[in-house]
This record gives structure tokens, sequence and C-alpha cells, in this order.
């Protein structure tokens, strides 16, 4: 589903059309994702109505993406956690995309794990196709894998609203019986 040209959403207009694409073709250091959900999120709304245009139409929305890696650029390793270990992205593997598609990895930003505010920050869905599709291209470094604990459906949401409730709960320094509200 592709967005062309923004504006209300409001009936009549379907702001979304159904085209056929390509698959992407990688560059190096990017995974080929087989779409298998993608969550739905104001954020569009924010898009279509102009409130967060992307910078080019047409643009394939979503930005809370699980699927499958289908194809890799080359043998990639992702950082983890933990410092100096890495994780190596597999074809095969259920991974996850979020809001953040790549950002530089070296600014003070990136460096202080505040990649949002990253002057080369990418938004999924956005400034990059997102999952509002078959298949998608996205940098291998920006995959989180999904345990198998989770469906694709449960997972989905968590890549935005679950990340944004969780970095608020860290953030905010919450004691246990506490409340914490979103909005």
């Amino acid at each position: 589903m592709i967005l062309e040209s923004l504006g209300d959403v409001k009936p009549p207009r379907a702001p979304l059309k159904l085209v056929q694409y390509p698959d992407p073709i990688l560059s190096e250091g990017e995974v080929l994702l087989r779409v298998t959900r993608c969550g739905v999120c104001h954020t569009e709304l924010d898009e279509i109505e102009g409130r967060t245009p992307p910078p080019h139409l047409p643009v394939i929305l979503g930005h809370q993406v699980v699927g499958i890696v289908e194809e890799s650029s080359s043998d990639f390793s992702r950082p983890t956690t933990t410092p100096a270990t890495t994780e190596v992205v597999t074809t095969g593997q259920r991974v996850g995309v979020a809001w953040i598609a790549s950002a530089c990895g070296h600014c003070q930003y990136c460096l202080s794990g505040q990649e949002n505010l990253c002057p080369d920050f990418q938004a999924t869905g956005r400034d990059i196709n997102g999952g509002y599709a078959e298949t998608m291209k996205v940098r291998a470094d920006f995959v989180h894998p999904i345990p198998d604990s989770i469906s694709d459906s449960e997972a989905a949401p968590l890549l935005c609203a679950g990340a944004v409730g969780y970095r608020a709960l860290k953030l905010c320094n919450l004691r246990d019986g506490k409340s914490l509200g979103l909005m």
C-alpha cells in the first residue's frame, strides 16, 4: 500500500493505493524481510495528513513490522546490549523493525542511546519504505530479534507503543505500586 499524496483521511478519499512493487534491491548492510505483520499506528495518520510528512512521495507506510529475513546483502553482525559482543542476523530469523530505521551510530546522540535525535535519523515508513508491503529492506543493525514466546500479532505493536511505554517507564524511575500514564 503506497501513499501518493497528503490530505485528510475522510471518506470518500482512500489515501493508500494497492500497487505491485518489485522486491527491493539490497545495499551493503541491509536485509530483505518477508513481512508477516505490520501494526497500524496514529503516526500513519500524521504522515497522511501532513503533520509528519514524508520527505518524498510515493512512500510505503508502516513502522511496527514483524517479518522473516529472506536475504542479506552479506553476513552481518549487529551490536548487542552486552559490550564487545555481536549477534549475527541470519536468513530465516524472525525480526521486528521499529520507527528508527537508521542513524549514524557515531554522533553524541547515537552514542548516548538517543538515536531519534541523530541528524542522520531515518524513520521506517516515512524516510524509507515500511511494512505495508509484502517485502521490505532495512539496515540489519536496526532489526530486533523477536522471541518465540510471543506471536507476530503480539510483537508488532510492541515495536512502537510498547517501546514508547517502556522508555517512559525507564525515564521516570517509577517505584513499585505507582501508576504510569501514557498519552
